[in-house]
């Protein structure tokens, strides 16, 4: 049996790549998982994820809380908003296919924007949850 956390950050990753939006804000399809070193900016990576058991007496589940952040040099919060709103309208509600698993719900819950310590740096952050069940 695969992973739900796994393929659910696979679909999340091809639904954010095939997004012309948001590859045009970024300049290209600038997603990552392990960011390269010397990335340029601006890029989405994949922070922190949590998955808990969303079973009932019946049904098995799973349900999943994701991060993405948003990584800007432009000054200002604007370009961390425009990346931000550009995921929340490609994943928010979206019939995402996953190997082996069966998406129940993705919703978004959060964005923030900030500048980062460094003062150069402006950081977003999106988080979503999400449901899955397995197909079999």
């Amino acid at each position: 049996m695969s992973s739900p956390a796994w393929e659910l950050q696979k679909a999340i990753f091809a639904a954010l790549i095939a997004d012309a939006p948001l590859l045009a804000l970024l300049g290209g399809a600038r997603v990552y998982d392990d960011v390269p070193r010397g990335a340029a900016l601006p890029y989405v990576s994949f922070g922190p994820s949590t998955t808990r058991d969303w079973s009932t007496g019946t049904e098995t589940g799973s349900e999943h809380v994701v991060t993405l952040r948003v990584w800007s040099k432009a000054g200002g919060e604007k370009q961390v908003h425009l990346v931000l709103e550009a995921i929340r309208t490609a994943l928010h509600d979206a019939s995402l296919v996953l190997a082996g698993h069966r998406l129940i719900s993705l919703r978004h819950e959060l964005s923030d924007a900030a500048r980062g310590s460094d003062g150069e740096i402006y950081a977003g952050v999106a988080r979503f949850r999400a449901v899955t069940e397995p197909t079999a």
